[in-house]
């Protein structure tokens, strides 16, 4: 990996620019605390209704909700 990373310099770049703006905004919507539930399995289930929450917001603010209603219907 370290090699990979030598070889191409700016990817650690794209990579926080593309992956690091989702999970700060989730960490705001949570407010900046720890999760609410123990174990990995629970803590998985928790993460991911974060994730889903946080995708329906951007479908709808890009799509709006008509938009996305349709596209669940189709």
């Amino acid at each position: 990996m370290k090699l990979r990373l030598k070889l191409k310099v700016d990817a650690m770049r794209i990579r926080r620019q593309t992956v690091e703006h989702p999970f700060g905004t989730i960490k705001a919507w949570m407010g900046a605390t720890h999760f609410l539930t123990r174990t990995m399995d629970r803590v998985s289930t928790e993460m991911s209704m974060h994730v889903l929450v946080y995708n329906l917001k951007r479908v709808i603010n890009m799509m709006g909700v008509r938009g996305l209603v349709q596209a669940i219907r189709a």
